[in-house]
């Protein structure tokens, strides 16, 4: 026997779930919801038909003869109309079972005979998430379900489906996995059976875990996950930030303070995070300045106070003064001697003039 499983379509009503499967091809395997509706396919046409009986294990449960309905052993609950579909409500345990459908010519004769299969389950009703944090910061996160014959789950994290590498045990088909310290992110739980599909999302977050690799004081190797909050272990010095390099070209471009080596908090305006650095620069530039126009102010008063000889030494000026002598004559020798009583002194200058 040619074993085939039915489509199965299924719908939320208010009584229940119901469900649709085609059940022409032999050995159909269809799904009804406890308590709900199923609609079984069995043929294309029946007024082709003379003859048609359905059977379940052996109780004959319907026997229709030229379209009309000879025997209907479960009517208030099935009926079977000329589309030829055969339709059950209000679904019990007791429905499940092997059905068979025998066709018969206009002799009476066995024209064909087909066989389905009809499970009777329970419908998950809702899901329930709990993650929980492990001693080693694990995360331990169960999923169970409320109803629902032969549950299947399934997890995805953030729209994917979980892999080894996020999982410290189980496996993705397990309603109970622990995942690694460092797996966060949008984690979601499926449980389906074959006639219903409920999932349920949370938002997990790591347990606030990290993992240290150190060398400590006595020079033992320190390596594994610790709580990050009591973390004494592999704990940096506090150091002072590298101060900037301040480069200071000539006029004709600007000061520029370069930063080497210093992380820069991206949280504060760059002004606020250079103010000490920048306060130390001007500081520096009006110390420098003050001294330059005080000692410049002291030279300018000890060349004033300097000996006029002292400044001429200074300036390597020499001047030679000469004597001139007139001497008092009568009258009628000046005229003849005038040049004569008069003596011209050299004068020299030094090269080197002011």
């Amino acid at each position: 026997m040619e074993a085939a499983v039915g489509l199965l379509l299924m719908f939320g009503v208010s009584h229940g779930v119901e469900t649709h499967c085609d059940g022409r091809q032999n050995g159909t395997q269809c799904y009804g919801a406890l308590g709900g509706s199923v609609d079984i396919q069995l043929m294309d046409n029946t007024s082709e038909i003379n003859r048609y009986q359905l059977l379940k294990s052996s109780l004959k449960i319907l026997d229709v003869r030229n379209n009309t309905v000879i025997s209907n052993t479960i009517r208030e609950r099935a009926h079977f109309p000329s589309n030829g579909t055969f339709r059950i409500n209000k679904l019990n345990r007791t429905d499940g079972g092997n059905y068979t459908l025998q066709t018969f010519d206009s002799d009476g004769k066995s024209s064909g005979e087909q066989i389905l299969q009809l499970f009777i389950e329970a419908p998950v009703s809702s899901v329930l998430l709990v993650p929980e944090c492990l001693s080693q910061g694990e995360m331990r996160v169960s999923c169970s379900s409320e109803g629902g014959d032969s549950p299947q789950y399934s997890w995805t994290l953030d729209g994917r489906t979980l892999t080894d590498a996020e999982l410290l045990s189980g496996n993705n088909k397990t309603n109970i996995i622990t995942l690694k310290q460092n797996v966060s992110g949008r984690l979601v739980c499926s449980v389906r059976n074959n006639i219903s599909n409920v999932s349920k999302e949370e938002r997990i977050y790591t347990c606030g875990f990290i993992f240290i690799n150190c060398t400590s004081v006595n020079g033992t190797q320190l390596s594994g996950w610790v709580y990050e909050a009591n973390n004494t272990l592999c704990i940096k010095p506090t150091t002072v930030p590298k101060q900037t390099a301040t480069a200071i070209v000539s006029n004709k471009n600007p000061t520029k303070i370069k930063p080497f080596n210093q992380t820069v908090s991206s949280d504060n305006p760059w002004y606020i995070t250079y103010l000490p650095l920048i306060g130390g620069v001007l500081s520096a530039l009006l110390i420098l300045l003050v001294v330059g126009v005080a000692g410049a102010c002291e030279h300018i008063i000890k060349q004033k106070t300097k000996p006029t000889e002292q400044r001429a030494e200074e300036d390597d000026q020499e001047v030679t003064y000469a004597d001139v002598i007139i001497t008092k004559c009568q009258r009628k020798d000046a005229e003849q001697r005038a040049e004569a009583e008069v003596e011209y002194g050299q004068i020299k200058f030094s090269s080197n003039r002011r």
